[in-house]
């Protein structure tokens, strides 16, 4: 769908952020993207799971009522509130990046399928309302452009790498 240069300008920002975060992680190593920038226990491994549970949670969960896929279907959310991040430090790189590429290239497909005015099927956990196409694409780069700061400090803290 086309909602003109509104569309344009969300998905451009989205894009950029998400290119942004490929950038942070690229050319590293497990061990690397294992590396934590204390006190913080976030890895950029563990964000790259994150914003891949993120795009499914809001693309599939939220807006089209579907339940989870693996693997987060049987994630260890029971055990700990933060299983995505901490689990992936047991994936290859290989596998999170595969990962985060399918959950990004699924929620692009099913956002260009829609209206940015379409409403969520489900509610939105936090507010109890049903979001829009809009709204969504706004948080996904609020979520992005927070960790993208987290990126910076991990990714200089390992190879000295700066900027965008």
């Amino acid at each position: 769908m086309n909602d003109g240069p509104e569309r344009a300008a969300l998905q451009g920002f989205l894009d950029h952020n998400r290119d942004v975060l490929r950038r942070k992680c690229s050319g590293l190593s497990a061990e690397q993207l294992a590396l934590r920038h204390p006190p913080s226990t976030m890895t950029l491994g563990g964000m790259l799971k994150h914003l891949a549970w993120v795009e499914a949670f809001w693309s599939r969960r939220v807006f089209l009522g579907q339940p989870m896929a693996e693997p987060w279907a049987s994630g260890g959310w029971k055990d700990d509130d933060d299983w995505e991040w901490h689990s992936a430090v047991d994936d290859s790189p290989e596998d999170l990046w595969s990962l985060f590429e399918a959950e990004v290239a699924a929620a692009d497909e099913i956002y260009a399928a829609a209206h940015l005015d379409d409403q969520a099927t489900r509610a939105d956990p936090h507010s109890g309302d049903r979001a829009t196409v809009r709204w969504i694409l706004l948080h996904l780069l609020e979520e992005y452009a927070r960790h993208n700061g987290h990126a910076d400090l991990i990714r200089e803290s390992i190879d000295g790498a700066t900027g965008e």
